[in-house]
């Protein structure tokens, strides 16, 4: 699944490639996505302009004119700018047909993702408004990791997954972060010390921010708006590393299973 850094590197390409640019049209290939689009829509975003290109979480937000396109990336989801005559693959779910001749092209395999339309403030849209503090911005910080996880018996991985704590850190940035900061997945998130709060802060960021840098990570079927993959994964301390030396100790990876999802960590360097 696209995590933060892939949704803020597509981000940045959209941003790039058709900020300030007027929507032709929306043609909506496939209306079933994780929930229908709005047959309305084509309607409601014709002509107006894209004023900026935002993210809330990994919720990706086109401000119009007279309202706002919220669009996620889902599970295997992925944006791509191109000229509006390139031909259609299969999976291609809708083109957003700008000014300059270039298409914003949605292709999802799974069809998990999906697409709104709102005339008012985003931030009150019900699948924004309830979103937790993102570890990219000040709210998330030492102080805040240490109280909420005081008396939370659940393993520290499972907090930081947590969207109600905390929103965008994904499983492979959770398990490269807790490297980082030298802490086992395992240890209960009130057995972490204000002192490894801190250096856990500091490692979620530095993770979201190399792989922001390096235009995320692809694992499957993520590809950023150029169509190019992202090249964080060969950056990787331990994701999917399992049975391979640590790059720091030489210790061979281990992978566990939490929550339903796979957790890598080196059982030397994280205590």
């Amino acid at each position: 699944m696209p995590e933060l850094p892939e949704v803020e590197s597509t981000r940045r390409g959209i941003e790039r490639g058709a900020g300030g640019q007027r929507i032709q049209a929306l043609r909506v290939h496939d209306y079933r996505l994780r929930w229908p689009i709005d047959r309305h829509m084509p309607t409601q975003v014709a002509g107006q302009r894209i004023v900026s290109v935002e993210r809330r979480a990994k919720y990706l937000l086109l401000r119009l004119e007279r309202g706002t396109l919220i669009l996620h990336l889902g599970m295997s989801g992925s944006l791509c700018i191109l000229p509006a005559q390139s031909a259609r693959l299969k999976h291609d779910q809708f083109d957003l047909l700008l000014e300059s001749g270039v298409s914003l092209r949605f292709n999802d395999p799974r069809r998990f993702g999906s697409l709104h339309y709102t005339s008012e403030d985003p931030a009150q849209h019900r699948l924004l408004r309830l979103l937790a503090p993102e570890p990219l911005e000040s709210k998330f910080d030492a102080d805040y990791l240490h109280r909420i996880t005081r008396k939370r018996r659940a393993a520290i991985k499972q907090v930081l997954m947590n969207g109600r704590l905390v929103t965008g850190v994904g499983n492979i940035y959770a398990s490269e972060a807790l490297f980082r900061a030298r802490i086992s997945p395992r240890r209960a998130a009130r057995r972490v010390s204000r002192a490894d709060c801190v250096r856990l802060v500091r490692s979620v960021r530095a993770a979201l921010t190399a792989a922001i840098r390096a235009g995320g990570t692809t694992l499957r079927n993520y590809v950023g708006t150029d169509g190019n993959p992202g090249y964080f994964r060969q950056r990787l301390y331990v994701y999917e590393r399992a049975g391979r030396p640590c790059r720091v100790c030489a210790t061979l990876v281990r992978q566990i299973r939490q929550g339903q999802r796979s957790t890598y960590y080196c059982p030397s360097c994280q205590v």
